[in-house]
């Protein structure tokens, strides 16, 4: 079969085109970076690069979560140290005002400052984080979580939420405390029952705080002295409201005295008809704890009778204190542990997101190397198609007519 000229004219653009298409795909693939220029190019390579960037995208936002988590645990931590430093100055406030040497004006003086860091506890309890929302209000955080009456009392605005993060495909954080976990939900006296005396007592005992040696019977018991004569020795009896008669006994000071899973004592020297109760303990708030013991130091004692008293209320007052700063304790170690949650994540994240990124550019990457070698045959290729096509075209029957 003859082949037109017209035919070998069409074959040789053809070639000369398909040539160029490939040589600019190539330049296409140099300058992008980019293997695949469309997802034509290699479906199944295409679909695994969806499904990489998905994943990629989600570990990416758990990273920018995992940090606006670490941010706001880290400001509770700092929150929470200042709020303990606090708490343990009252503390050695209250040790030092409970020296038999301080005098009625020493103690108001004392009191002024415990006044003043009841005000920067508020202060505290009412911290905001870079968002201007309060870090203790749970999930109310635009409303003010405590605050303080005219009458000197303190109240908490805030609800019990805790808000969570996700940080990871199957973990949450969460991303802090209710003021009301933190400052309000801590038992007084010794965490399982508390001490007091009666307000009426005239002689010199003073109670302790006491001490769980069992499984404690949960009742309100009244720990009453009886001397009828002087020269009587001094008798006690523990009367629980439902227990009835649990320990009786002759007094002896500093003596212990067990019952029904307490133990305490009582130092000093109770008159007749004195007495002090041990209650089941209760919630009492920080705020509460340090006003007690301001209103306490500021109340001007004269006598034996008043100065044990006030060493009964002081007493309980470092009680309380050292159950608010176990109470921090247990929330910054809570907030240790999440924060360790947080970096164990973000370890893992960078890892993955390394690893992504491998499969990424292993997946539509151009090889540079390869892409370029492949660019000059190709320009060597169709540099010799248009040489080619430019000799034919100049050839006819006339020139082997020579």
């Amino acid at each position: 079969m003859r082949i037109s000229t017209s035919q070998t004219y069409q074959q040789a653009i053809s070639n000369i085109l398909d040539q160029q298409a490939q040589l600019t795909r190539t330049q296409l693939q140099l300058g992008s970076g980019r293997r695949m220029l469309t997802p034509a190019d290699d479906p199944a390579a295409a679909s695994q690069v969806l499904n990489v960037q998905q994943t990629l995208s989600s570990t990416t936002q758990y990273q920018a979560n995992s940090d606006a988590a670490r941010a706001r645990l880290e400001l509770e931590e700092t929150t929470l140290t200042g709020v303990g430093d606090l708490l343990q100055h009252v503390r050695t406030l209250a040790v030092q005002a409970n020296n038999a040497t301080q005098t009625n004006e020493t103690r108001a003086a004392i009191a002024i400052e415990v006044r003043a860091r009841l005000d920067e506890l508020l202060a505290l309890a009412n911290t905001t984080d870079a968002n201007g929302e309060y870090l203790f209000a749970g999930f109310q955080g635009k409303i003010q979580p405590f605050s303080r009456s005219a009458g000197g009392a303190y109240s908490y605005s805030g609800d019990q939420g805790q808000r969570y993060l996700q940080i990871g495909p199957t973990r949450q954080i969460a991303l802090g405390d209710s003021g009301s976990a933190v400052f309000q939900a801590i038992r007084n006296g010794n965490g399982t029952f508390v001490t007091a005396h009666n307000t009426g007592n005239n002689g010199t005992g003073v109670i302790s705080p006491g001490a769980v040696n069992g499984a404690f019977v949960s009742d309100t018991y009244t720990l009453s002295f009886t001397q009828v004569l002087s020269t009587d020795p001094i008798t006690y009896t523990v009367t629980g409201a439902v227990s009835g008669v649990v320990a009786s006994g002759t007094y002896a000071g500093g003596a212990a005295i067990s019952f029904n899973g307490a133990q305490i004592s009582v130092s000093g020297t109770p008159a007749n008809g004195d007495s002090f109760t041990v209650s089941p303990s209760a919630n009492q708030d920080m705020f509460t704890t340090l006003k007690n013991l301001a209103v306490a130091l500021e109340t001007p004692v004269s006598g034996v009778a008043a100065q044990a008293k006030l060493n009964n209320i002081i007493n309980r007052a470092l009680t309380d204190l050292d159950q608010s700063l176990g109470k921090v304790l247990e929330i910054r170690a809570s907030i240790g542990a999440r924060l360790n949650t947080v970096d164990s994540q973000q370890a893992q994240h960078e890892s993955l997101s390394v690893d992504l990124q491998k499969t990424l550019s292993f997946l539509q990457d151009v090889d540079y190397a390869q892409a370029a070698s492949l660019l000059n045959q190709q320009l060597l290729a169709l540099q010799a198609a248009q040489q080619a096509f430019v000799k034919t075209q100049g050839l006819s029957l006339f020139n082997f007519l020579r």
